[in-house]
């Protein structure tokens, strides 16, 4: 492993614990997570996964079609698009909202933990 991966990894590991925290003590919404306390990573490079779609909430979920929505995370630009695969709608919920701004604020966690460790 190297020392920029090793870096970037403690810096996951302290944003997972210091959210897992949040969450416990009632200060951060589990839906305005940037990390994922499932997969262990940052939201941006597992939102894709089934785990991430609820019919409930409409987080990446198109209620006329009843599809998951596809989720297309850009990491230069540092942009998240979702988009359903039937009807082409984008996104315009509160949900989908909350869950892009999520995945921006993970995509620039991300990459500060880089830059910090090169």
């Amino acid at each position: 492993m190297t020392t920029t991966t090793l870096l970037t990894r403690i810096a996951l590991d302290d944003a997972l614990v210091a959210e897992d925290h949040a969450e416990e003590c009632g200060f951060l919404d589990p839906l305005d997570r940037i990390t994922c306390p499932v997969h262990r990573r940052w939201i941006h490079q597992c939102c894709h996964s089934d785990l991430h779609v609820s019919q409930v909430s409409g987080h990446r979920w198109c209620r006329p079609c009843k599809r998951a929505l596809e989720v297309a995370v850009d990491e230069v630009l540092g942009t998240v698009a979702l988009r359903c695969p039937k009807c082409a709608r984008g996104s315009h919920t509160r949900a989908d909202a909350q869950l892009i701004t999520a995945c921006e604020a993970s995509l620039a966690a991300a990459t500060r933990a880089v830059r910090r460790a090169a």
